[in-house]
C-alpha cells in the first residue's frame, strides 16, 4: 500500500506542470490589438523570436489575418536570427512574404523618414533576455525615439523575461553609454521590454531634443506571467544563446568578452564554456572553431583551457539563483600569467576606451578585479545603486 501511495506521489508531482497556466506573450492577446491595425499601414520590429503559439511567426499570421503590413525592421542577427554578434546586415526583402526588411542594426540605426513615411503605426515584438548588455533594448530605445520623432503610435507586444525574477549588477554610467549599455540600470534589471518602454519615457531617459508631448505608447500585456515565472523561451534569441542554460549564465560570463579569454562562442556551449591556451593545462580543455552565428570566434582553432559550465537548465539555475555569479572571472584573473594584458584594449587607455568597462558600465569592476576583491566585496559596492534602481522600477511594473 506504502508502495502505491508513493507512485502516486510522484506521478503528481511529475505532472504538477500540466495544470499550470502556460504563459501567453502579448502577441497573442489579438482581441485587445488587432481593432487598432484595422485599416493602417503597420511596420513591425521583429526577429525569428516574434512566435505565437511558440512556432507560427507573428508576421505570418498577422498577413494571414489581413493586416496590412508595409515595413519590416531588424535587429542585430538579422530578420531570420542567423547572423553573428556585431555582423553588418544589410536591408533585404523577406522571401516568405516580399515585404522589404530594414536592417536597424551597425551605422543605419533609426529608421529613415521614406520608411516610416510608409506606415501608419509601428509595433516592437522582440523576445528579450533581460540583460543590459543584450542589445535589444538599446533597438528599443531607439525605435520609440523614431516612433516620437515621426508621431507614429507604438505598440510594445510584451514577452516574458527569462531572467525577469532578479535584480543584480553594477548600475550603467553616463560616461560608458554605448549601444551595449545606454541607461542607468543593473546588468540584470528585472523587467519585460514592456515595462522596461514605459520606463524609458516615464523616465524621461529618451532623446531630451525630441518632445513626447501626444506620442502613444501602449504595452500588450502577457497573460499567466509574473516575475517569480521560471519562463522557457520557445526559440533561441540569437545564434549564441542556444538555450534556457545558456540564458541563465549569461549576465554573468558576458564578461568574458571583454577579456582576452574565449566566452565560449565556436563551441556547442557559448557562456557556458570559456578559457585561453595560457590558463593551467588540467583546466578543461576546448577548442573553438568556425560554425553558424560565430564565423570567426575569439581564439579560434586555439586548444584553450579553462571550464565548463553546461548543464540541465534546472541545475545551471540552482547554481546561479538570485545572483549573478562572477567567481569564475575572479578566479581566471588569478590564474592568467600575464595580468596586463588579461583585458582587451591597450594597456594606459583610458577607461571608457576597455570593452569590459563598457559591459560594466564603470571602470570600477575592472578594478575591484585587479585589486583581488571578493565577490562579497565587489556585491557589497553595488547595493546603493541597486535600492535605488529598484525603487524607480516599482513605478513601471506591470506584473507582480
Amino acid at each position: 500500500m506504502k508502495r502505491i501511495f508513493f507512485v502516486l506521489l510522484c506521478c503528481l508531482f511529475a505532472g504538477a506542470d500540466l495544470f499550470a497556466q502556460r504563459i501567453e506573450p502579448g502577441a497573442e492577446q489579438f482581441d485587445q490589438y488587432l481593432p487598432k491595425l484595422a485599416g493602417l499601414r503597420v511596420g513591425i520590429f521583429a526577429n525569428q523570436t516574434t512566435v505565437v503559439y511558440d512556432t507560427l511567426h507573428l508576421v505570418d499570421v498577422l498577413k494571414q489575418k489581413g493586416v496590412r503590413i508595409t515595413r519590416l525592421f531588424s535587429p542585430e542577427h538579422g530578420f531570420r536570427g542567423t547572423a553573428d554578434a556585431g555582423e553588418k546586415v544589410g536591408n533585404t526583402v523577406d522571401p516568405k512574404t516580399g515585404i522589404p526588411v530594414i536592417s536597424l542594426y551597425g551605422k543605419n540605426r533609426i529608421p529613415k523618414k521614406e520608411d516610416l513615411d510608409a506606415v501608419d503605426i509601428l509595433i516592437f515584438d522582440i523576445q528579450d533576455v533581460g540583460v543590459r548588455f543584450y542589445t535589444y533594448i538599446s533597438s528599443l530605445e531607439e525605435f520609440m525615439e523614431a516612433a516620437i520623432a515621426a508621431k507614429k503610435p507604438l505598440l510594445v507586444l510584451d514577452r516574458p523575461n527569462p531572467n525577469g525574477f532578479y535584480i543584480d549588477g553594477p548600475i550603467l554610467e553616463k560616461p560608458y553609454r554605448s549601444f551595449v549599455g545606454m541607461q542607468p540600470v543593473p546588468v540584470v534589471y528585472g523587467m519585460t521590454i514592456g515595462e522596461y518602454a514605459k520606463m524609458l519615457l516615464g523616465e524621461k531617459w529618451l532623446n531630451t531634443n525630441l518632445s513626447t508631448e501626444g506620442f502613444q505608447l501602449t504595452v500588450i500585456p502577457c497573460k499567466n506571467y509574473t516575475h517569480e515565472s521560471k519562463y522557457q523561451l520557445p526559440v533561441k534569441p540569437s545564434p549564441n544563446l542556444p538555450d534556457m542554460s545558456s540564458i541563465y549564465w549569461y549576465a554573468s560570463t558576458c564578461f568574458f568578452e571583454g577579456t582576452v579569454l574565449s566566452e565560449g562562442r565556436g563551441t556547442d556551449y557559448p557562456f557556458q564554456v570559456f578559457g585561453h591556451p595560457s590558463l593551467p593545462k588540467n583546466l578543461y580543455s576546448f577548442t573553438p572553431r568556425s560554425k553558424e552565428g560565430a564565423k570567426n570566434p575569439k581564439l579560434k582553432d586555439q586548444l584553450c583551457y579553462g571550464w565548463n559550465l553546461a548543464a540541465e537548465p534546472a541545475v545551471v539555475l540552482s547554481k546561479v539563483g538570485n545572483q549573478m555569479q562572477l567567481d569564475y572571472l575572479l578566479e581566471a584573473y588569478r590564474l592568467f600569467p600575464d595580468k596586463a594584458s588579461f583585458f582587451l584594449g591597450k594597456p594606459n587607455a583610458e577607461p571608457t576606451a576597455y570593452f569590459f568597462n563598457k559591459l560594466a558600465g564603470n571602470s570600477q569592476l575592472m578594478q575591484q578585479i585587479k585589486e583581488g576583491k571578493t565577490m562579497e566585496e565587489i556585491r557589497a559596492s553595488w547595493q546603493p545603486g541597486l535600492e535605488n534602481f529598484k525603487k524607480i522600477r516599482a513605478r513601471y511594473l506591470i506584473y507582480p
